[in-house]
């Protein structure tokens, strides 16, 4: 609950600008417990952060054992259905804007090189391959953050932004 919670403060606000007050009302517990838990805001916020990349290695995980003879293509498609879980994709840009502390950007780049060895080793593509599905992963990432999903219908450019993910999305509706 506490984390269900922090994702959501923590992705419309960020971490300087995301309250604990705020985050333990959405949770239903008391400000100190928070502490008592995470120990600090920013343990808090990378719990977070940690909580949504293994989501989506999980779900890049579930998609390639359900198609091992196009693993990267139902890595990709899996990425795309996360998109809905907007709240999570808006936190993982608010962990790369939190960059600049030391932290924060330590467990970004172990993250992020977990996930990228990840998909090669588990797809056997080669390394441009991976660098353009990492590649189309973020500009996803983006569209979600714009909210494109939810404008694709009627703005074409959203929708030529999307590319196949468009398609993809209209599938779910």
């Amino acid at each position: 609950m506490v984390l269900d919670a922090a994702v959501t403060e923590f992705a419309a606000f960020g971490l300087h600008g995301a309250s604990t007050e705020a985050i333990a009302a959405r949770a239903g517990i008391s400000q100190p417990y928070v502490f008592k838990l995470f120990g600090t805001k920013k343990d808090l916020f990378m719990a977070a952060l940690n909580r949504v990349c293994d989501r989506v290695v999980a779900a890049w995980s579930e998609a390639s054992a359900a198609d091992p003879e196009d693993r990267l293509e139902a890595m990709g498609r899996a990425y795309v259905r996360l998109m809905v879980r907007r709240e999570e994709l808006l936190l993982l840009l608010q962990g790369f804007a939190a960059g600049k502390d030391d932290d924060v950007l330590a467990m970004n780049r172990r993250r992020m090189a977990e996930m990228y060895r990840f998909v090669g080793r588990t797809t056997g593509a080669e390394e441009e391959e991976v660098q353009a599905f990492f590649a189309q992963g973020m500009l996803l990432t983006v569209a979600a953050g714009l909210d494109l999903p939810a404008h694709a219908g009627d703005r074409h450019w959203a929708r030529s932004f999307l590319g196949r993910a468009a398609g993809e999305l209209d599938d779910r509706t």
